[in-house]
C-alpha cells in the first residue's frame, strides 16, 4: 500500500508515494516551485498540482512549514502572513478533492528518520534539524516526539531569529562561503545543546546531503550525524503521518 506525502517549503513543494512498509519512495518524486506570495489559494493550486500529477484518490499527507495545531496554521515565517489562522487541512482539501492531514513540516521530517533512518532504536534526547531556507527542529525524548518546537525561531545576534544567520538561505543571501557558515552553525548547536542536552543531533534539509564537507567544523558534546532520508524525510513522514490518522 502507498500513501502519498507532500513536503511544503517556502522554495519548493515536493511529492511522491510512499511505501510506509519499506519507509522509502515508492518512485519518482514530483517538485513544483512555491508560489510568491506564498498565500493560501496560490499554494493550495500548486499542492493540487502534485496530487493530479499522481493520478491520487486517497488521504494525504502534508508537512508544512508552520505551528500547526488541528490542522491550523499558527504561525508564518517563511510563507505568507495570510496563512495565520487557516485551517490547512481545508484549504488543500477542497483544492485537491482528497482528505489532507497536516503536520509541521520539520516535525513530519523527525518522525521518518526517527523511524525509519538514523534514529531508529535511539533513546534519550534526539534533535533533528532541518537545514534549508530556514532552520526547523523536531525534539524526541525516547522516541515520542514533543511538537512544534520551532528552534530555528530561537533569538540571536542582534535579536534575529537563529535561521536568519545560519540557514542555508541566510548562506545565500548573505553571500557567505560553506566554512564562515559552517561556524556559524555550530555555534547554533553549541547553544541548543547549552539549553537541551540532547545525546544525539541529526542534521537533515537539503544541505545534509553536503555534510562531508563541513562535518570537520561541528564541534558539540553530543553526536552528529546526517540524516539518512536526506531530502525525502518530509515527504516520508507527511505520509506516515496520513496513514496513521486517517
Amino acid at each position: 500500500m502507498t500513501t502519498l506525502g507532500i513536503d511544503v517549503g517556502a522554495s519548493g513543494i515536493k511529492g511522491a508515494l510512499v511505501s510506509l512498509e519499506k519507509g522509502q519512495l515508492s518512485g519518482e518524486r514530483y517538485r513544483v516551485p512555491t508560489p510568491h506570495p506564498a498565500t493560501p489559494t496560490a499554494m493550495a493550486e500548486a499542492f493540487a498540482e502534485i496530487v493530479r500529477f499522481f493520478d491520487y484518490k486517497g488521504p494525504v499527507g502534508c508537512g508544512f512549514p508552520s505551528i500547526v495545531k488541528n490542522g491550523i496554521a499558527c504561525s508564518a515565517a517563511n510563507i505568507d502572513s495570510s496563512w495565520i489562522g487557516t485551517d490547512v487541512r481545508a484549504v488543500f482539501g477542497d483544492a485537491c478533492k482528497c482528505p489532507v492531514f497536516v503536520t509541521n513540516d520539520a516535525d513530519a521530517a523527525g518522525v521518518a528518520e526517527m523511524r525509519f533512518g538514523r534514529g531508529r532504536n535511539e533513546q534519550g534526547l534526539v534533535l533533528l534539524i532541518t537545514i534549508g531556507t530556514g532552520l526547523g527542529s523536531a525534539l524526541f525524548y525516547n522516541g515520542v516526539l514533543i511538537p512544534n518546537t520551532e528552534l530555528g525561531h530561537v533569538l540571536w545576534k542582534n535579536g534575529k531569529a537563529a535561521e536568519q544567520w545560519c540557514s542555508s538561505g541566510a548562506r545565500s543571501r548573505l553571500k557567505i562561503s560553506r566554512k564562515e557558515w559552517a561556524d556559524r552553525f555550530n555555534e547554533y548547536l553549541l547553544h541548543l545543546e547549552l539549553l537541551f542536552s540532547p545525546d544525539l543531533f541529526i542534521l537533515g534539509g537539503g544541505e545534509s546531503k553536503l555534510f562531508e564537507q563541513f562535518k570537520d567544523q561541528l564541534h558539540t558534546t553530543a553526536r552528529i550525524v546526517p540524516a539518512k532520508l536526506l531530502n525525502n524525510a518530509g515527504i516520508i513522514g507527511a505520509a506516515s503521518f496520513a496513514f496513521e490518522n486517517q
